[in-house]
């Protein structure tokens, strides 16, 4: 009798962690997603300065057609025109 207990409730939590695997890489996945972000933005984003002996204004260094923007709807940068003086 009680062995039979043992097996039914041995089966419900077996079938329940099946039922969690696609939350599981989907909670995973947005973590992961989310920490690339974080990633890019402490890499990539010229507001951000690592280096300030060597390079204390990052954003000066950019050109008037560099993309640094994650995702832009309909903006191509290569046909911009300069609209700053150069420092």
């Amino acid at each position: 009798m009680a062995a039979e207990k043992l097996r039914q409730v041995r089966r419900i939590i077996g079938e329940a962690r099946l039922l969690l695997i696609p939350l599981l890489i989907f909670i995973g996945g947005g973590a992961t997603m989310s920490v690339m972000y974080l990633a890019r933005l402490a890499l990539r984003n010229p507001d951000v300065s690592w280096d300030r002996k060597n390079n204390p204004e990052p954003w000066n260094k950019l050109g008037h057609n560099d993309q640094y923007k994650f995702y832009t709807v309909n903006m191509d940068y290569s046909k911009l025109k300069k609209d700053r003086p150069d420092f």
